[in-house]
């Protein structure tokens, strides 16, 4: 068998000793998948599990024969010259994707890359992606990160880094028990399969524990896909001891092949893995393996063997760094959201093409190179230049913003009045020129702050509201105020903050992404209707002096705005006790984000300036609730982010959007004015 190569791009060496070109078929058929069910299909393949157990599978077959052989491990230089193998591509592809990203990308999306591409360079894109994955407001994002696939080979980086130290701590106890009487009786290749095979059955339950539980997070974790390696290093060390007949690895063989094909097409893969049923690709590519050469002009193996199949196992590797980045931004710059049959093989024909010039003019050059394996630190000189090549752009374009970011911020408020500017007083005025605030790359701290969690007996003691927050408490409170809701909700927080601290009032809010208040219905899902019960009880059980909600709801399709499903029902218990309750007037959503759209056509261009009948009712559906709930105040404050029959993405040089549906922090800042005049006007508060 060949030495193992890194994540699985290059061609091993054909003089080598029981080398089996169909695992390079096998690794070909595992990166078509991967590339056909992201062009075409949209969905996860299961091929990625088959390049993780095709990696260990190759790793261990290397490590165990040095060890047999008595060769020193030599773990440092081991992991240098991987990372020589690996880093070169990896450099290239992301220089590649800055340059795209540059050109294609709006502003908004550059700091997300330029941290990705950081997070890619050193090995940890998936722990990055976990903690963005279960951050409902992480997802609100107008496109996919052209670096996400990095993922995968940073959890390969990190057990190529682990797996070294599992065959170096099994040969060094094997080492120790044969100075004692169980020393004739203990085998490296023993002691390797006790230890995966622990490995491999507590990474298992850990994973299928985990996707049951918090599969967005489960789908990034290393701990739940180290049971994919396991099982490939312990198919290395079973395989010697396997021997089945030719009818047997015919069956093998096939059957292995239509399992591995069919698997993204019969499983919905995204929403499931990793946990037992990543167990199908997987064991159809171990039995792929087993079946081996079946001898057999029938046999799967010679069309794994098919040479044009073999090339491109030879460039696999650099076919997956660059399949992904083309395709995502190819749809940013066509702006359609999925390819037809066409477009997709031009896709993919140019992704071949990178692959292979990468591969000849960048992999194989550098692995050929004699200079650096003569002495260990001149591998580390070649891993430490390549990691400035792309270390050194990466910050200087992060400094580059930072300076922008902050320029915008130092500019005079009278130059970004926002909602100021659609004030009567201000009517006719026009807004003198300025840089737009946010700038993009602050767009991502746009959510409104609320102070820290709940405290004292504003804890609740149900566990679905464990994410209470609540304003720092005024030492005289004169309003106790709940917000229930969304992310909608929250954002006008941006302005009920600052009045409330000005008022003496305290402010708890009750939020959950995409959840609206009201009553149960069956417009909504079990979850936020379980939430919205509990919300309703802490109000309930803390009568509170009244109650903020968000009384109608946006639709980015026609009807674009309806009443909130069962919203009366709602609050009516609230009203009952004497509870006052605050509706607010929805703000629009749109099909697109509205501040790239400002980055790429300008804010005056006529897509970023949405007709407000495409953006609101005609006529307002907290009309219909007038008069239907004692102490309802409701308040309307969309002339303030729709003027003139139009809804703008920039209104006084301040984004009203910071994506397709939320208003920025900073906008409903500006509305801080005339926020509190229609509250103190609607309520009777002073």
């Amino acid at each position: 068998m060949a030495t193992p190569q890194a994540a699985g791009g290059q061609a091993p060496t054909r003089a080598t000793p029981g080398y089996r070109p169909e695992v390079q078929g096998l690794r070909a058929l595992a990166v078509l998948m991967v590339v056909s069910y992201h062009v075409w299909l949209g969905r996860v393949s299961g091929g990625v599990d088959i390049f993780l157990l095709i990696s260990a599978f190759l790793m261990t077959l290397s490590f165990a024969r040095k060890v047999e052989a008595g060769k020193p491990l030599r773990l440092l230089s081991h992991w240098l010259h991987l990372l020589k193998r690996l880093l070169p591509a990896v450099v290239v592809v992301i220089l590649g994707v800055l340059a795209g990203t540059r050109v294609v990308l709006p502003q908004s999306r550059w700091p997300d890359v330029l941290d990705q591409a950081w997070a890619s360079l050193l090995y940890r894109q998936n722990w990055l992606l976990a903690d963005t994955a279960v951050d409902y407001y992480a997802q609100d994002h107008a496109g996919a990160s052209p670096l996400q696939h990095f993922w995968s080979l940073s959890i390969q980086g990190q057990v190529f880094l682990l797996w070294p130290l599992v065959f170096a701590g099994a040969a060094l106890l094997l080492r120790l028990l044969r100075r004692t009487p169980l020393g004739d009786r203990v085998s490296y290749p023993a002691l390797l399969g006790a230890a995966f095979g622990a490995i491999f059955v507590v990474s298992l339950v850990f994973s299928i524990e985990q996707t049951a539980t918090n599969q967005s997070y489960a789908y990034f974790d290393t701990r739940t896909r180290l049971w994919e390696f396991a099982l490939g290093s312990l198919l290395a060390l079973a395989l010697p001891h396997l021997n089945p007949g030719k009818a047997l690895r015919l069956v093998l063989g096939w059957g292995g092949l239509a399992a591995m094909l069919s698997c993204g097409l019969l499983l919905t893969v995204d929403r499931s893995f990793p946990g037992f049923i990543a167990l199908w690709p997987t064991l159809a590519a171990a039995a792929i393996i087993v079946a081996g050469q079946s001898g057999s002009r029938f046999g799967a193996d010679r069309f794994l063997t098919w040479k044009p199949l073999v090339a491109l196992g030879d460039n696999s590797y650099a076919l997956y760094l660059w399949h992904w980045p083309l395709l995502v931004l190819a749809l940013a710059a066509t702006g359609i959201t999925a390819p037809n049959l066409v477009q997709g093989l031009a896709i993919v024909a140019a992704s071949i093409v990178l692959a292979v010039l990468t591969t000849r003019f960048v992999e194989k050059p550098l692995r050929e190179w004699h200079w650096p394996q003569r002495r260990t630190w001149r591998t580390a000189v070649v891993i430490a230049a390549c990691g400035a090549l792309l270390a050194g752009p990466v910050s200087v374009w992060q400094s580059k913003l930072v300076a922008d970011e902050a320029a915008a911020a130092a500019q005079p408020r009278e130059l970004t009045p926002g909602a100021a500017a659609l004030a009567p007083e201000n009517a006719g005025k026009p807004t003198p020129d300025a840089k737009i605030i946010p700038a993009p790359a602050a767009m991502k701290n746009e959510w409104a702050d609320i102070d820290g969690l709940c405290t004292d007996g504003n804890v609740p003691g149900d566990p679905l509201l464990a994410g209470c927050l609540q304003n720092n408490r005024p030492d005289t409170v004169t309003k106790r105020i709940v917000v229930l809701g969304d992310s909608h909700a929250q954002q006008y927080m941006a302005a009920l903050g600052p009045i409330a601290r000005s008022h003496g009032w305290e402010v708890v809010a009750l939020l959950k992404g995409n959840c609206r208040f009201g009553a149960e219905s069956p417009d909504r899902d079990a979850d936020c209707n379980a939430f919205n019960r509990a919300s309703a009880q802490y109000v309930l059980d803390h009568r509170p002096d009244a109650v903020f909600t968000v009384a109608s709801l946006t639709h980015k399709d026609a009807p674009f705005e309806t009443e909130v499903p069962q919203y009366l029902e709602g609050i009516e218990p609230f009203a009952d006790t004497g509870i006052e309750v605050v509706g607010i007037r929805d703000n629009p959503r749109f099909n697109m984000n509205m501040p790239e759209c400002v980055q790429k056509h300008g804010p005056e261009a006529p897509k970023c300036r949405v007709p407000l009948q495409e953006s609101l009712a005609e006529s307002s559906p907290l009309d219909a609730y007038r008069g239907k709930v004692p102490r309802l105040h409701l308040m309307d404050l969309s002339e303030f982010i729709c003027a003139g029959g139009i809804c703008p993405a920039v209104v006084g040089n301040v984004y009203v959007y910071k994506d397709d549906n939320h208003l920025t922090k900073t906008y409903v800042q500006s509305m801080v004015p005339m926020f509190e005049q229609r509250l103190l006007a609607a309520t009777g508060w002073t």
